[in-house]
């Protein structure tokens, strides 16, 4: 009689919307018969349990019933079920054992270990004559279980990274104290006695405990195979299977005749596992014959010879060998899942597992959208999924563009492109002798309405925080007093001012707040850095619509109205006492500066003067007046009578205190003392870089916390503080993985991305961090989105993030945030980054996107 067979397989539960794995396992087993599917140690794993069988047709037909079963159960809820080792995107700290006493108790005693247990494996159960036969026939089989490892190895990637290993939930998996080899016994008794001695030692709890490679079942009369990566293809489980049934019978045939393991192999045994588990098929394998090393083709073909004979007994020899041979050709899981995540990311990697688990077969990666997207790949891109389609919010966009072709995509371009230099649509960069064009692409960006109210509600109330920390900063600091900031952070800040201390209690010392947010690939929307002093981009964001090639349609928020929103922020700034039309103009740095084009524009578009430091002069009295015309208008034009109530600065305070007036004398304490004297309002407040530093961006979370009583509706990029007590070594033990900023840097300056750096660059960081913790901040490298950008031939994935704009007034009488009134305007900034560059900054090459905010909710994509 054929000798049965059965496989417990364990599966990963991820998330399909970010491909993550989630502790989700008991919603799933919620909705399936408590027969054939139980808990594991973690409670993002489901294990699903196959009955006894002699056929292996009738093994896959089981196998393929109990996914079928699982992906059931877990695709209402959004999510899906694996079959690997490890899953590309998963993050520790997020789950937590199973709430059993068993899995408490080992959580408990092993920790880190069990912690880090987000590992799947395939176990395959055989029946043996006997106990006593199959304890010894372990031994003799046990050279030929790295071969099976290397044809089910499927775990190359362990959060986020690729190891470098085919299988390394084998590295993860012998750190249980019981794992590996299990070494050579004469009898049961002899293997019981072992084990008990164990259990008594109190290394393990129990006999559930042992993890050998391979073992006797405690409760059925099989040997048991552990050493398996769990297969995404569930013909590779009964490949495995029918081999392992084979080396069974064929070693307990050869404990009849009196065969025994050799003694003194477990360090052999374990270099060949250790071979199995870096190299997987795509290396050599240690040959059990002899111990040297072959290619793994040779090794399996050899191990297929050596069990023709069992094979042939239980009639699997012809179905055991094609599935070999279609898996040498194929290669290990772990080799398909690196080429999808080369072409298409991690999140690509995921979706192959979650399609080979389900028994499809994907085909090539293809983009539809024309020849604009010919060959276009990308792992987290906003128009494109990780399985290679576009999705249905971008296609009308991309459709559009291909319409038009090549060439007359690149004639619109043109047009565009003189039409800036007409209008003088440019940009200098600091150290530019001229200027050049600001860099517009032709795809723009959508944000759905749904993002763009968590947005909205995030950056408002991030402003209101930040508001309340700049009164405070220059007044009691109460956050200091309470100990939610160190006194070094706001006394030692680059940002700190004595201008600061001349606002009013009462004014709005953020008038213009900028917020620049990222699109993480697993984290969603993230904060990166917030623009208190003079933030630029408002003009730009007009003018990329203006300049856009595609109009947009009736579901996207209109900009016509946004410099009137700004001009009534401006005037609720006025200080109190002034006219009921308070007087409002606009003072820059003059032609010469990066941004001049958007003052023109704002000044123009809000209808008010526009005036250098050298057009103005401070009367008695506080009264601040201009002595030329506009510099929007003719130069005939009338010079304004009446003194100005606001100033929108968007010149940078220290330019302007060195600044000379239209009288020769130096402007700066006659605009201090006008605003001190409650005769000028300036917009934004002077001293407001202490609280848009990058150290303080740090405590942000704290701040919301602390004045307004809320949690943060928008999370940020995890961020390090090297003059925090113990934080410097770790910033210097990871230095190579992470982001370093100067805290008082602008415009990208001074930012070495660690995983870019050369080791000369890293070596002088390392020496700039211990001279000066204090001016540094170390954060996570963001897995950024991209976003389809035309190059002149083709689309191509760039990097982008988002700059938003903030006004802010204030409804009757108070400090920081009491009775603020944020207005999140539809003008945002979406700037990208020139080709191969993580840096959008304009001063680097950057360039901007014109942005599409949808006004009513759409159907998100599945990715």
């Amino acid at each position: 009689m054929v000798v049965a067979v059965g496989v417990e397989e364990e599966f990963h539960v991820v998330d399909v919307a970010s491909r993550s794995l989630v502790p989700r396992a008991r919603a799933v087993l919620d909705r399936l018969p408590e027969r054939g599917f139980t808990t594991e140690l973690q409670q993002s794993i489901v294990e699903a349990n196959s009955r006894p069988h002699r056929e292996l047709a009738a093994l896959l037909e089981d196998l393929t019933a109990s996914r079928q079963a699982l992906n059931a159960a877990a695709e209402p809820l959004g999510l899906a079920v694996v079959a690997a080792g490890t899953t590309p995107l998963a993050s520790l700290g997020s789950i937590d054992p199973t709430d059993d006493p068993r899995y408490r108790r080992m959580a408990e005693n092993y920790r880190v270990v069990a912690e880090e247990q987000l590992i799947c494996g395939a176990q395959v159960h055989v029946d043996i004559p006997d106990r006593d036969t199959g304890v010894i026939a372990m031994g003799v089989l046990a050279p030929w279980l790295p071969v099976l490892l290397a044809l089910s190895a499927s775990s190359p990637f362990w959060l986020g990274s690729d190891t470098g290993y085919a299988s390394w939930r084998t590295l993860l998996w012998q750190r249980w104290p019981t794992t590996g080899p299990a070494g050579s016994f004469g009898s049961a008794a002899e293997y019981d006695a072992t084990i008990a001695a164990l259990v008594r030692s109190g290394v393990i709890s129990d006999t559930g405990m042992v993890y050998y490679d391979v073992r006797p079942s405690a409760h059925l009369q099989t040997l048991e195979l552990r050493i398996c990566d769990a297969c995404p293809r569930a013909e590779t489980v009964v490949m495995i299977a029918g081999l392992f049934r084979a080396l069974v019978i064929d070693a307990c045939a050869q404990v009849r005749s009196g065969a025994r393991a050799p003694k003194g192999r477990h360090e052999w045994l374990r270099a060949a596992t250790w071979r199995a588990a870096r190299s997987g098929l795509e290396g050599d394998l240690i040959d059990p014959a002899d111990g040297r090393p072959l290619p793994a083709q040779r090794v399996v073909r050899s191990m297929l010879t050596r069990l023709r004979p069992a094979l042939e007994q239980t009639g699997d020899w012809e179905t055991v060998v094609e599935l070999s041979e279609a898996a040498l050709g194929r290669g290990s899981a772990a080799h398909r899942l690196r080429r999808e995540a080369a072409d298409g990311g991690r999140s690509a990697a995921v979706d192959l597992l979650i399609a080979e688990t389900r028994g499809e077969r994907q085909g090539p990666r293809t983009v539809p959208g024309g020849t604009l997207m010919r060959g276009y790949r990308a792992e987290r891109d906003e128009a494109v999924t990780s399985a290679g389609e576009v999705r249905e919010s971008y296609r009308a966009v991309l459709d559009g563009l291909q319409r038009q072709e090549l060439g007359g995509l690149r004639a619109r371009v043109r047009e565009r492109d003189a039409r800036q230099w007409q209008e003088g649509v440019t940009y200098r960069a600091d150290g530019e002798d001229r200027p050049r064009l600001f860099s517009y692409d032709v795809v723009p960006r959508l944000v759905d309405a749904q993002d763009w109210a968590l947005l909205g509600r995030g950056v408002a109330q991030r402003v209101r925080a930040l508001e309340a920390f700049a009164h405070d900063a220059y007044g009691e600091r109460a956050a200091v007093r309470d100990g939610v900031l160190p006194a070094r952070m706001v006394e030692f800040s680059a940002g700190l001012r004595e201008a600061g201390r001349t606002v009013p209690r009462g004014a709005v010392r953020i008038g213009l707040a900028g917020m620049d947010l990222v699109r993480d690939a697993a984290r969603g929307w993230l904060v990166l850095e917030d623009n208190l002093r003079a933030p630029a981009g408002i003009g730009y964001a007009l003018a990329a619509r203006r300049f856009g090639v595609l109009e947009p349609g009736p579901g996207i928020a209109p900009l016509d109205g946004v410099p009137a929103l700004l001009l009534r922020s401006l005037r609720a700034a006025a200080p109190r006492g002034a006219a009921a039309d308070p007087v409002v103009g606009v003072v820059s740095d003059g032609p010469d500066s990066s941004t001049w084009y958007e003052h023109l524009l704002l000044a123009r578009g809000m209808g008010v003067a526009l005036h250098t430091p050298a057009d103005l002069v401070v009367e008695d009295g506080g009264l601040v007046r201009a002595r030329r015309a506009s510099r929007t208008g003719p130069d005939d034009a009338p010079v304004p009578t009446r003194p100005f109530d606001v100033l929108h600065r968007r010149i940078d305070e220290d330019d302007l205190a060195k600044a000379t007036g239209a009288d020769g004398r130096p402007l700066w304490p006659g605009l201090l003392a006008a605003v001190e004297g409650g005769t000028l309002a300036l917009a934004n407040a002077p001293g407001n870089g202490v609280a848009d530093d990058k150290a303080l961006y740090a405590c942000v979370p704290r701040l919301i916390r602390y004045y307004l009583g809320e949690e943060p509706e928008l999370e940020q990029v995890p961020t390090l503080l090297p003059s925090e007590p113990g934080r410097m070594d770790e910033v210097l033990d990871r230095l190579s993985e992470l982001v370093v900023k100067p805290v008082d840097g602008q415009g990208g300056a001074g930012v070495v991305i660690g995983p870019y750096a050369s080791p000369e660059t890293l070596a002088r960081l390392r020496a700039a961090l211990l001279e000066a913790p204090d001016r540094w901040v170390a954060q996570d490298v963001v897995a950024l989105t991209s976003h389809p950008t035309f190059d002149g031939e083709l689309l191509e994935p760039r990097v982008v993030d988002l700059r938003m704009f903030t006004c802010v007034e204030r409804e009757g009488d108070g400090p920081g945030a009491v009775g603020l009134r944020p207005t999140v305007l539809p003008a945002a900034l979406t700037r990208v980054a020139a080709g191969g560059s993580l840096i959008v900054n304009s001063s680097r090459g950057g360039g901007a996107k014109d942005t599409w905010i949808q006004l009513t909710d759409s159907q998100p994509d599945s990715d």
